[in-house]
């Protein structure tokens, strides 16, 4: 059913089709979430064993992944530790993140995001989380990035509430991400070293792991003042300072409001089956939130369940 359909009918059936208007111009947020805690603590009363276990055996999102647990760690180490030897901290985050955390920065629907109570929803994507946390040292003078980039890495379980109709969608899956946080400094020298930190990791990775090499496919955004000499000076950095790498440019600028100037994707052929198995590129998301341009910022990610299955 659509969103506003099922809104409409539960206003309906309540009698009162001012409800969602009055709680949110006369109700705080910290007042929803007490009314919130309170309905759920009466609700919870209400249920039975029978109940809880019908629950569970109906939610998707609660269920078992079937990767298997053992492997998946090793592979986590595997790369915490590569990204360790080029100086990306691995850190541990939080299940939880704070409300909009996606849906802020990064113009993602709510409503693909579990919500949930005291001002926080599940995490859906840790590179919003990193990236906050960044924007949140440097806002406290807990750390600096005017002189060396800021840079974290992570494994972490997601889930997100989206359709899963189209085949390879997991109601929960791991991610292996990295941030780096710096500062413009002209001739986009954070452009290019971040970007080869990046994928130089992604190629330790996978040539250590599956005896291949990646392929880099660059992809034009707009958000910066001249994406296209963005693209092709990152090309030629790229084939300069890592020849084993193959780059393929897209040089057709196309309109995205998550990633600013350049989107990357890392393709890999492991046992002959050609994969796109992650993505990355620049974001606006500290420009956002310390207010500064000054401030750079990339995120990557590639997908871990799958490579598990290989």
């Amino acid at each position: 059913m659509n969103p506003s359909k099922a809104i409409k009918r539960i206003l309906d059936e309540l009698g009162s089709h001012e409800l969602l208007d009055v709680i949110r111009k006369k109700l705080s947020l910290s007042d929803l979430n007490t009314l919130l805690l309170e309905l759920f603590r009466q609700r919870t009363m209400d249920s039975s064993y029978a109940d809880l276990l019908k629950a569970y055996s109906e939610n998707r999102f609660v269920q078992p992944a079937e990767v298997d647990p053992l492997a998946l760690k090793r592979l986590e180490l595997h790369m915490l530790r590569i990204a360790q030897q080029a100086s990306y901290r691995a850190i541990q985050l939080s299940p939880v993140a704070p409300l909009g955390s996606c849906s802020v920065v990064a113009t993602s629907d709510q409503n693909k995001i579990i919500s949930a109570l005291r001002g926080t929803e599940v995490v859906a994507d840790a590179t919003n989380l990193l990236a906050l946390h960044i924007c949140d040292l440097l806002k406290g003078k807990k750390a600096a990035n005017d002189e060396d980039p800021i840079k974290f890495s992570t494994t972490h379980r997601h889930v997100r509430a989206q359709n899963f109709n189209r085949p390879g969608l997991l109601p929960h899956f791991h991610l292996y991400c990295m941030v780096t946080s710096g500062k413009d400094k002209g001739s986009y020298s954070f452009e290019k070293q971040t970007l080869l930190e990046h994928i130089m990791i992604y190629q330790s990775i996978f040539s250590s792991l599956f005896h291949t090499d990646v392929t880099v496919k660059l992809n034009r955004r707009d958000g910066y003042k001249d994406s296209e000499g963005l693209v092709q000076r990152l090309s030629e950095h790229l084939q300069e300072a890592a020849s084993a790498i193959t780059v393929v440019v897209n040089k057709d600028e196309n309109h995205n409001q998550y990633y600013k100037g350049l989107q990357f994707t890392i393709a890999v052929t492991i046992n002959g089956q050609e994969l796109n198995i992650g993505d990355g590129g620049f974001v606006d998301w500290s420009q956002k939130l310390l207010g500064n341009k000054k401030e750079r910022m990339m995120i990557s990610a590639i997908g871990l369940d799958r490579l598990i299955s290989i």
